[in-house]
């Protein structure tokens, strides 16, 4: 296998920004990488909606399969949700980190949200000590494998602006290659996050979220485009709408936006292929 991490991190080192789409299963990989992206990073909530469960309900040992699908899928780098780290702990992250490298990931996100409802973002020494924890790891790797950091506090009903970006100032002198905050909804934010932060910066454009182009986002400095679970939920809700209609109105009207059966197969391989 080439060297997936040395590419990655070469990527967030050329000029401009670069979009890394979120695939939710092997298919949707495929079918990515026939558009010429240049990296592909999974989504935890597409997996966990493609098993039939809940965002953060996924076994550890679920997450690693599916991961290794999509890095056999195509030859591109794969960087991976994982969420929490599966665990509290910076050890458990470091752990974390040394498996997502050894199924052949690129790179790896870690999030700040502890996954409680009553106490959703960890504390911030705690945060720090488990980013240092994965970077630690991540140098100790053979191969390059680029970390992400990731503030979720925006997401989780927080509006300090200043608190997250000192949270990510902290990550990043903690040792991290990428700092992530999801919820930053204007570009104003974004500009003054990516002046904040020497190392590159990842946005999510999804819901609202959405209305800026790479351009805009470029010339914001942000580095890394991200769709997280959006091309998931466009699928399912296509699927969601077309039940309904069956199953309210008796009739297939949605049939005739479905894409061809050749066109879609010629994204697949034969067996073996």
């Amino acid at each position: 296998m080439k060297d997936r991490g040395g590419i990655f991190r070469a990527l967030h080192e050329q000029k401009g920004a670069f979009i890394i789409p979120n695939p939710w299963d092997i298919g949707s990989a495929r079918i990515l990488a026939a558009f010429g992206f240049k990296a592909l990073a999974t989504t935890s909530a597409g997996m966990a909606f493609s098993l039939g469960l809940r965002d953060g309900h996924v076994a550890r040992n679920d997450v690693s399969r599916h991961c290794r699908d999509i890095v056999l899928a195509t030859e591109l780098p794969v960087s991976a949700d994982l969420e929490k780290g599966f665990g509290d702990s910076p050890e458990d992250v470091a752990e974390t980190v040394r498996a997502a490298a050894a199924i052949g990931l690129a790179g790896c996100s870690i999030e700040d949200h502890t996954g409680r409802r009553d106490a959703p973002i960890f504390e911030r020494s705690l945060a720090v000590e488990r980013i240092a924890a994965a970077a630690k790891a991540c140098r100790s790797l053979a191969a390059d494998f680029v970390l992400t950091a990731r503030c979720e506090s925006l997401l989780w009903g927080g509006t300090d602006l200043d608190d997250v970006i000192g949270r990510l100032q902290a990550y990043e002198a903690a040792g991290a290659d990428v700092l992530f905050a999801p919820g930053l909804s204007d570009l104003g934010a974004i500009r003054e996050v990516c002046s904040a932060i020497r190392k590159p910066v990842n946005v999510v454009m999804e819901l609202r979220f959405a209305a800026f182009g790479v351009d805009e986002l470029t010339e914001a400095g942000v580095k890394r485009i991200s769709v997280g679970a959006t091309l998931a939920r466009l699928a399912y809700g296509t699927l969601i709408a077309a039940a309904r209609e069956m199953a309210e109105q008796g009739s297939f009207r949605f049939s005739k936006d479905a894409i061809g059966f050749s066109e879609l197969e010629a994204y697949f391989k034969p067996r073996g292929g």
